[in-house]
């Protein structure tokens, strides 16, 4: 396994997406959707705040966020990641989209780039997310990308899981690493 930190930043490039480091001129895009331990920020301070002990994270190892940015105008439309377990060789994909850019494929381009490098670069065996039962949308997506439910857990929330056992659902070709 390769855990973070790298010697660069992974960029990754799709089609239409860059998954890429978030710097201090995006937080003030990006507050509405900017979160630490589910808890939002109310301002750029905090979000800058939250920014810092994502990035401590990465330092640490702990963790790999990207800002998904629109590739012709480089803008972060919102942002994923692995937050918890990479030590123990699984992953827990988060990810979060501001609602002007939902029904575009962002999410999908970003959850298909951020499964191959699990897999391929960090060596995750696991790859794991968590919602909430009333998020019908990222459920649909969880599932059309190759997810299946695995618990029901406390506070309304759901577990799914990636299968392996469905290659097709990686639109390989369209992923090139961009460092």
């Amino acid at each position: 396994m390769k855990l973070p930190p790298y010697d660069t930043f992974p960029n990754l490039s799709g089609n239409n997406i860059l998954l890429r480091e978030i710097q201090y001129s995006d937080l003030k895009h990006i507050v509405e959707i900017s979160r630490y331990d589910a808890i939002p920020a109310k301002n750029v301070e905090e979000a800058a705040a939250m920014q810092e002990k994502i990035n401590q994270n990465y330092k640490d190892g702990n963790s790999i966020h990207w800002g998904i940015a629109d590739k012709s105008s480089n803008t972060i439309v919102g942002t994923c990641g692995y937050y918890r377990g990479l030590d123990k060789g699984e992953g827990e994909l988060g990810c979060i989209l501001l609602s002007q850019f939902m029904g575009h494929g962002y999410m999908t381009a970003a959850i298909q780039l951020a499964i191959q490098f699990g897999l391929n670069d960090i060596g995750l065996k696991r790859i794991f997310a968590i919602t909430t039962q009333q998020n019908d949308k990222a459920i649909r997506l969880l599932e059309r990308i190759g997810f299946v439910k695995i618990a029901d857990l406390e506070d309304d929330e759901i577990e799914y899981e990636w299968v392996k056992t469905n290659p097709s659902t990686l639109a390989t070709s369209a992923i090139s690493p961009s460092n």
